[in-house]
């Protein structure tokens, strides 16, 4: 697959939008030379082109078996860990960074993982019409931009519209997993799940989650926990 822009546009059966929509994230970055390569000649492998209803999980990886997904996966560290330590779970990757996506699909190929596929664009529109109805196990959001300034609240990607659709996407049982290095993004992400019909809070309300064994240490993290930064994780169960 050719990529002919840095910033490639998501497929546009699922792009349009109204004017003035507020997106929680921002043209970042430039494609070295080999994230563009990985672009050119692995996406058709591991990529997953939308269409104009939801997916069939069971045909897009062959087989039948659990099914997580990672929303914004940056460079895909924690991503990829987890597929390669649970090759029999199915994995699902949403981005919409070229950099990080060309980083991300260099690291399945190198892992030679054949349980990880990718999304590419604006998480709630590829999720409202790409991800069938109680069909995953997990869902995960690490480290969401914090968009610290209070101007920029409204752009973060925890919102009450999207954590309604993501609780519909879990099975009964199903967990949605976050975890953030700001604290009042962390209350705030406490309050929008809270609220969401259908979950409840693993840790008990109003609490935040041990971290859980199965989330990989990323460098991010590690980096953060140098320079003194807490982390909260929250676990919420479809029920």
């Amino acid at each position: 697959m050719a990529v002919s822009s840095e910033q490639r546009a998501a497929p546009t059966a699922v792009t349009t939008a109204p004017p003035r929509t507020v997106h929680s994230y921002a043209a970042r970055g430039r494609l070295t030379k080999s994230q563009r390569r990985a672009l050119e000649t692995l996406w058709p492998r591991y990529g997953v082109e939308a269409g104009s209803g939801p997916l069939d999980l069971q045909e897009l990886f062959g087989r039948h078996a659990p099914r997580r997904m990672e929303v914004g996966y940056g460079m895909g560290d924690a991503l990829v860990a987890m597929a390669a330590a649970n090759p029999d779970t199915d994995y699902i990757g949403v981005e919409i960074y070229p950099p990080g996506i060309g980083s991300t699909l260099k690291k399945i190929d190198a892992a030679q993982l054949h349980n990880v596929r990718l999304l590419w664009g604006d998480a709630t529109q590829l999720i409202s019409t790409l991800i069938p109805n109680a069909s995953l196990e997990t869902a995960y959001i690490f480290f969401p931009d914090p968009w610290p300034k209070k101007r920029h609240h409204k752009r973060r990607l925890v919102q009450p519209s999207l954590t309604h659709m993501l609780a519909g996407r879990l099975a009964p049982g199903g967990q949605l997993h976050l975890a953030t290095d700001w604290e009042d993004y962390a209350a705030h992400i406490l309050e929008v799940l809270s609220a969401t019909p259908g979950l409840i809070n693993s840790a008990g309300a109003g609490c935040y989650a041990q971290r859980p064994q199965a989330r990989p240490l990323t460098k991010f993290e590690q980096r953060g926990q140098r320079l003194g930064h807490d982390v909260w994780d929250l676990v919420f169960t479809r029920v």
